[in-house]
């Protein structure tokens, strides 16, 4: 299902939802130009937040020609589930394929993208060494490839309780400060009634296990790659970015760090840099 109504003069704004794994209507957000697309870029969002986020990218990029398209993870934004829980990482993993294919339907034979941001950053990169086929590249916003910046014992408490109360909830306190030196970027985030900062013991080893797993597959990796990391991100620290991408084998790979950048480059002072950055890889890598 999806709503059409007319966004600025030069898109055109969509939402719906579609069938993920296990049954489950996730919804969904589209942001077409009115021409013809040249490409598309597909975007999972980060812990916590959602689709509707990302309005820095999508005017940017929209008047451009690229169509964009994203959804709501389970947990998360307009999406059903308890907040901040999967049971298993495959089903982040599995919706985003799901995704993937609903977008290529919509989309056509045009070059087609994924960009993902902190824990979706983590998933996008996770999705691609398993299913590269069908994509041109991958961008990685700082993606959670460290250490969280989240408590040692919210952690350990997460270990302890994930095979025997795996639904337990835990707040995180993520401090939105963190986010971006913007501070209306800051306000915004803490007055959103969509956002939050809720995790499950499950949800917390699961992430973990996902990040182990991505660095032991580095190896694998296939497609072009771009990651853009602010070096004073205190949520996802970028020695996890540095590591990874040191032990990915392609020659098509590139890291861009952010001096003094926090958590959200899209959302950053810097922005106009990061969007700018992110254009030229994205025209380079169309053909």
């Amino acid at each position: 299902m999806f709503i059409h109504y007319r966004g600025r003069d030069f898109m055109r704004h969509e939402t719906g939802t579609f069938v993920a794994t296990g049954g489950i209507p996730l919804f969904t957000q589209a942001w077409l130009p009115e021409e013809e697309p040249k490409a598309g870029l597909v975007i999972v969002h980060g812990f916590g937040e959602h689709s509707g986020r990302y309005g820095n990218v999508v005017e940017f990029l929209v008047p451009r020609k690229y169509a964009i398209y994203t959804f709501d993870l389970r947990g998360h934004g307009r999406s059903p589930g308890p907040r901040g829980h999967v049971d298993r990482w495959d089903d982040y993993v599995e919706d985003v394929n799901a995704f993937l294919r609903h977008v290529r339907e919509r989309l056509g034979p045009q070059p087609l993208f994924l960009f993902g941001h902190s824990m979706g950053g983590l998933i996008a990169l996770d999705y691609a060494l398993r299913h590269p086929e069908g994509l041109n590249g991958v961008i990685a916003s700082g993606p959670v490839l460290a250490q969280p910046g989240v408590s040692p014992l919210l952690l350990m408490a997460s270990r302890a309780l994930s095979k025997v109360l795996p639904r337990t909830t835990f707040d995180t306190h993520l401090d939105a400060t963190a986010l971006s030196r913007d501070p209306e970027v800051v306000r915004a985030y803490q007055e959103d009634p969509l956002v939050h900062s809720l995790a499950t013991a499950r949800l917390g080893t699961e992430l973990n296990n996902a990040i182990q797993r991505v660095h032991e597959r580095a190896s694998e990796w296939r497609l072009p790659l771009l990651i853009l990391h602010g070096r004073a991100d205190r949520l996802a620290p970028v020695e996890g970015s540095r590591a990874f991408i040191q032990n990915v084998p392609v020659e098509d790979k590139t890291l861009i760090e952010y001096p003094d950048g926090y958590h959200e480059p899209h959302n950053d002072i810097q922005k106009a840099v990061v969007l700018r950055d992110l254009e030229k890889w994205l025209d380079v890598h169309i053909s």
